[in-house]
């Protein structure tokens, strides 16, 4: 009777490295995919962006309400985005994905070339969240806050420049 409490306290012991390294494939998969997001939007193009999401994606801009459903319209966003910052770059700040759901913190930069149409630098903290199937994005929701970046373009007032009461 002990010889066989034995044998399965030592099989139980023996799964947990195994448990313990599918979860470490794991988040090592998840964290993957993020640099990868960040890389893609990095690089300007297009079609480094799309193989990250799944076929039957989800991307919605809230700030200015804008959703795309699907590869097509999804590059169709992505090729707006870079041209109207030619310089955007996007820097990753913080990242959390478990279970297939996550937030990446980003600061988004570049020059506003036809968003605006000012010509002006800008920088906004902004976070994504993400919902991940087999390693792809199946669903990404950008929240920014747009007013700063219009504070930066100069289309609003900045704190600086508003009345006195």
């Amino acid at each position: 009777m002990k010889s066989i409490s034995i044998v399965i306290l030592t099989a139980v012991l023996m799964t947990i490295p195994a448990a313990a390294q599918d979860k470490a494939k794991a988040g090592t998969h998840e964290s993957t995919i993020v640099s990868r997001w960040i890389a893609a939007w990095n690089s300007h193009d297009v079609e480094k962006l799309i193989p990250l999401f799944t076929p039957d994606l989800t991307y919605e801009d809230v700030a200015f309400a804008q959703t795309s459903h699907g590869p097509a319209e999804l590059r169709k966003f992505i090729a707006a985005e870079f041209d109207s910052s030619p310089d955007l770059h996007v820097e990753l700040v913080n990242s959390y994905i478990q279970g297939g759901h996550g937030v990446l913190q980003w600061i988004f930069s570049g020059t506003d070339k036809t968003m605006f149409k000012t010509g002006k630098k800008f920088s906004v903290r902004g976070v994504s969240i993400v919902t991940v199937k087999n390693g792809k994005i199946s669903r990404n929701i950008d929240y920014y806050d747009v007013a700063t970046l219009m504070k930066q373009v100069g289309l609003l007032p900045s704190e600086n420049s508003a009345p006195k009461n």
